[in-house]
């Protein structure tokens, strides 16, 4: 027999297909390797896709209502100096003569004529300074600004309320009981929600203040909501149900009550919202109902614009 030797391993050769294998082995190597440095995790990172964020979409959504609700109560606050303004400067009572109010000047009956012009001018306060006080950037960089615009908003929404419902029982203007209920009904909303936020105020609870403020505003915005409303519901549908000569239907009545207590309704769902632990299905509901809600409304801004407001500035 032939004798067996043992070759050193440095002496062993490595069949030619093995060594093919070992470089494709460390190939595959430095891939995973590449894979693994944290530029390509860093690239990777915004190209994987991402669970969706609720949380953002509700504060989008709710930001984006609050821009097309302040342009619209921009030029429903130009229109009130452009139009109520310089008469009443230069008539005074009698200046609302001519202006189309429903519970406009009525001879002999001051009292009357004087919650109208109080009303009207007081309404500027509201509607123009009502978004103001809801910018976080006007409350940081000029707090003392926001303080007495806080306070003038707050008088002027109890004094406006209290001639609203004045005029509402004394001067039966337009619809009917229900119409007089519902402005009623917003009417104490203003006053309680007024009450409630200086109170808190006060006591320097800021964060129960500030949802008494919005709540504030939604209700004192009722008037706004209601013409952005009808408006958009007359383009959209040609105004069904809707009695234009004894300004009264099923959509009036519904309205009535719903321009205030469908914004505040919202409020308190976004209120739910911020809370932790909320469900992300109740989250992505509220975005699915804002959303909708945000378009009609711009549709109202535009129909009231074109049709109501600006023809007579």
């Amino acid at each position: 027999m032939g004798e067996v030797r043992f070759l050193p391993v440095a002496d062993v050769r490595v069949p030619e297909k093995t060594e093919h294998a070992r470089q494709a082995h460390s190939a595959q190597a430095r891939t995973i390797n590449a894979w693994r440095n944290p530029m390509n995790d860093a690239v990777l990172s915004q190209t994987l896709p991402r669970s969706f964020d609720t949380r953002r979409a509700v504060y989008l959504s709710v930001k984006t209502w609050f821009c097309i609700a302040a342009i619209g109560h921009a030029i429903f606050f130009a229109y009130i100096l452009a139009v109520f303004y310089p008469p009443i400067a230069e008539s005074g009572v009698h200046g609302l003569k001519g202006l189309h109010l429903p519970a406009g000047f009525r001879e002999g009956d001051t009292l009357g004529n004087l919650a109208s012009v109080s009303h009207v001018l007081l309404a500027a306060i509201v509607i123009g300074g009502g978004p103001l006080q809801l910018i976080p950037s006007v409350r940081r960089h000029a707090p003392n600004f926001h303080r007495w615009l806080g306070r003038s908003y707050l008088l002027t929404a109890v004094i406006a309320s209290i001639a609203g419902l004045y005029m509402t029982w004394t001067r039966h203007t337009i619809g009917n009981l229900v119409s007089q209920i519902s402005i009623t009904m917003d009417g104490i909303l203003i006053l309680v929600f007024a009450f409630l936020a200086v109170r808190t105020a006060m006591a320097r609870r800021f964060a129960e203040h500030r949802r008494w403020a919005l709540r504030l505003f939604m209700a004192a915005s009722a008037v706004w909501f209601f013409r952005v409303a009808l408006m958009g519901w007359a383009m959209l549908t040609g105004g069904w149900g809707v009695d234009w000569k004894s300004f009264t239907g099923p959509f009036l009545y519904a309205l009535g009550f719903g321009q205030y207590l469908l914004p505040l309704a919202m409020l308190e769902w976004y209120f739910h919202c911020q809370k932790r632990g909320t469900a992300q299905g109740t989250q992505i509901a509220f975005v699915n109902t804002l959303i909708p809600l945000t378009v009609f409304m711009a549709i109202g801004i535009f129909a009231a614009t074109m049709g109501m407001w600006l023809p007579r500035i």
